[in-house]
């Protein structure tokens, strides 16, 4: 751990005085914007900007020429973009060598490390598409080529409003990739913690739908409305990727996302629910979760700073919070009494759109026979070497009786570090 350190802050010390770079990955170059017009601090959180693109489905133009006639109008050229990482990491009481329970372990792109193709854009005036080709990606369940996550969002303007639909599917963004604004890990594409490693322990510290682990498989439709003032979602779904054998054949479970966005004494705020419910037809398991989240983003004391708070409960049977499911048969919850988690999360600015420190804490119960506690702790900084080249490290402490030793061994993942690049152009 002390040598991590010491190497991100060489590498930090060597950076401090680099010109800020624009990003140019897919909606860059459709806009012809910087990232930073559209995230908040850095990728991938958004900011109010940003929402505003998203729930223009993707369609908002800039300087880019446009290909126009009768009931036509698209960007003059298809936009492509590719993200990379690269990631080591260490988790304790783990023996080296297993795929993924290795004590230490480097993860390059496309071998462990992410390796994908974005492309998408402007269909119409009405009319968005976006979609994720996998090129590697790290985890058995997801490795090698092939459709990741897409999604076409028809949104038509009524008034200042956009109303519509937005079909999609992926293998493990789960049902909230239909459509998210918010921050607080209600999707885990807007996320504040790194979502690498063994099982995700970061972003399950600062976040109750990800400790629950909404971030499955899912394919379906979802009927959208939203404004300036908030979000609605309505969406059916079957937990099945783009790879099922089968795919989606029905689509029995039901998604309710509701969430306003406000100012508030200055800050940009939002408040939500999440609501699942119904049976798998693929996975014959009962979805059953609630989940509020709130969250915070303005100056304090001159310096940028976001708050994630969210809180999260499964009754019997449903959504498992010990052992995120990796593949589809997987029964979420088996424990006898109801799950629960609450997870609050915060970052500062320490450089303004620089570098940030960030800190998370979780208290949970597992719902198992002994409802076993589950806290975390989380410490992270980030440090943008341009606005599309991302260094992070995380380290997360899990304690509680889930992470009580059994037969003296402790269980995997109690502790564990990430060190991180994610590099977007």
């Amino acid at each position: 751990m002390k040598k991590i350190v010491l190497s991100i802050a060489a590498v930090m010390a060597a950076a401090a005085f680099a010109p800020e770079a624009s990003a140019v990955p897919v909606f860059a170059r459709q806009t012809g914007m910087a990232c930073s017009a559209c995230h908040f601090q850095h990728f991938p959180l958004l900011n109010g900007f940003g929402r505003a693109f998203k729930a223009a489905g993707f369609t908002m133009m800039g300087a880019q020429a446009k290909v126009e006639g009768e009931h036509l109008d698209i960007p003059a050229n298809l936009n492509f973009g590719v993200l990379t990482t690269t990631v080591y990491q260490q988790q304790s009481s783990a023996t080296g060598g297993a795929v993924n329970g290795g004590a230490s372990r480097w993860l390059v792109p496309g071998t462990g490390g992410e390796l994908s193709l974005f492309l998408g854009g402007r269909i119409a005036e009405f009319a968005g598409f976006l979609s994720e080709v996998g090129l590697g990606y790290g985890g058995a369940a997801t490795q090698g080529a092939g459709a990741g996550a897409a999604k076409l969002a028809l949104l038509f303007p009524v008034g200042d409003a956009r109303v519509g639909m937005v079909i999609h599917s992926s293998n493990g963004q789960g049902v909230a990739y239909s459509f998210e604004n918010l921050n607080t890990g209600a999707v885990n594409t807007h996320k504040l913690a790194a979502q690498n490693g063994p099982a995700n322990q970061h972003v399950r510290v600062y976040s109750a739908s990800q400790y629950f682990n909404t971030a499955t498989a899912a394919t379906g439709i979802s009927a959208v409305a939203n404004n300036s003032m908030g979000f609605i979602v309505l969406g059916k779904y079957e937990t099945a990727g783009n790879k099922a054998v089968t795919g989606a054949n029905g689509l029995p479970l039901t998604y309710v996302r509701a969430a306003a966005t406000i100012d508030l004494a200055g800050f940009d705020a939002g408040f939500g629910i999440q609501n699942f419910s119904g049976t798998s037809a693929t996975t014959g398991s009962n979805t059953k979760l609630t989940v509020i989240d709130g969250q915070l983003q303005g100056e304090v004391a001159g310096l940028p700073a976001g708050l994630y708070a969210s809180y999260g409960r499964a009754p019997t049977a449903v959504l498992n919070a010990l052992a995120p499911a990796a593949a589809a048969g997987v029964t979420f919850n088996a424990g006898p009494n109801s799950a629960s988690s609450f997870n609050i999360g915060g970052e500062i600015g320490i450089i303004p759109h620089i570098s940030t420190l960030q800190l998370a804490l979780r208290s949970a119960k597992t719902g198992a026979v002994a409802n076993n506690k589950d806290n975390a702790i989380m410490l992270g900084a980030t440090y943008e070497l341009a606005q599309n080249i991302e260094l992070s490290l995380t380290h997360t402490t899990q304690s509680g009786s889930a992470w009580n030793a059994v037969a003296g061994v402790t269980p995997v993942g109690k502790s564990a570090t990430t060190l991180m690049m994610e590099a977007l152009f």
